[in-house]
């Protein structure tokens, strides 16, 4: 390898399963692998399975230590992202959990830490639906609502913390009991446990047959793909529920749109994979009602492109920019 080629690590921790990549400084892949998270395990087991995931997709790329640039490492939760700190991932059963000082001991090298949503929509501005925007706002829709926002080529952040909580937006006053503790968060009308308790809701009563016959009323078994073939084999009254929290999702999409002008707004996660075209058309008729008419013809709404390689994508190319300062 060439002496002035720098390699980068994105590593994306999840509560079910962890992923490490290597690539290159043009973003290309040249190894990986996967693991289940395994947090119930504890920390210091969890944290040996992450050394050993990285370390395994270093060696399918054929580098070691010495030819490490710097790891970015995507992990969900409240995070300390000046001391790469994660302060309490409640999927994880973390809090205050060095996890930068532990990968730099490891491995080396500088390690810069971001959230998991923050990572996606960065990945999305490089090489994704928002390449080159000059204001790239992104809504990830699942079983929370995550929100990220790039601000000509710089993550919008916090002092010490990430931002841009668009699930915990109050749009519906007096709504549902959200799990913040607030009532009439977006998250409590259109995140997929919402759209799950209403689909269940409705095939209890006879109204979702074919729902019913695939997934039942457990909403551990409702998910994304469920939601999607159902409407496929005609449960309208499914198809009614999710469009209805699409409409929500664009109502707070609306008074983003309003705060921040973006040009490109990218809609990804699970829900928006399964159903895209539903959620490009729902939501862009949501936010046309409700922002302000001076915005009307200032935005595209478009579905996510990198899918699944999003988060590692992210957290290599953010991990880069602030080690290269770029």
């Amino acid at each position: 390898m060439a002496d002035n080629e720098h390699y980068w690590i994105g590593f994306d921790l999840g509560g079910t399963k962890m992923y490490a990549a290597v690539f290159n400084d043009e973003l290309g892949m040249r190894g990986k692998e996967r693991k289940k998270t395994k947090a119930s395990e504890g920390v210091e087991a969890c944290f040996g399975r992450i050394k050993e995931t990285i370390s395994m997709a270093m060696d399918q790329a054929g580098i070691g230590k010495k030819d490490l640039a710097g790891i970015g490492a995507s992990v969900p939760g409240m995070l300390d992202l000046n001391k790469g700190v994660v302060l309490n991932a409640p999927n994880l059963g973390w809090k205050k959990v060095p996890i930068r000082e532990e990968l730099e001991n490891k491995f080396d090298c500088p390690v810069v830490i971001s959230n998991d949503v923050d990572a996606g929509v960065y990945a999305e501005y490089c090489l994704g639906a928002a390449k080159g925007a000059h204001c790239a706002l992104g809504v990830f829709p699942g079983t929370g609502i995550g929100g990220g926002c790039v601000y000509e080529g710089q993550l919008l952040r916090g002092l010490v913390s990430s931002c841009m909580e668009i699930g915990h937006m109050p749009v519906a006053p007096g709504g549902p009991l959200c799990g913040c503790g607030r009532r009439g968060c977006l998250e409590s009308v259109a995140s997929r446990l919402a759209i799950a308790q209403a689909a269940a809701a409705a095939a209890s009563r006879g109204d979702a047959p074919h729902l019913l016959e695939v997934a039942g009323t457990d909403l551990a078994n409702i998910r994304s793909g469920a939601l999607s073939d159902a409407i496929k084999a005609g449960d309208s009254v499914v198809e009614q529920i999710v469009r209805d929290a699409a409409r929500w999702l664009g109502r707070a999409i609306a008074g983003a749109i309003d705060l921040l002008a973006p040009d490109i707004v990218v809609l990804g996660g699970g829900l928006v994979e399964a159903m895209p075209n539903l959620y490009v058309e729902e939501v862009t008729s949501s936010v046309k009602e409700h922002v302000l008419p001076s915005f009307q013809n200032t935005f595209k709404i478009v579905a996510a492109k990198l899918g699944d390689e999003a988060t590692i994508i992210g957290a290599a190319a953010w991990a880069r920019k602030a080690i290269l300062k770029l």
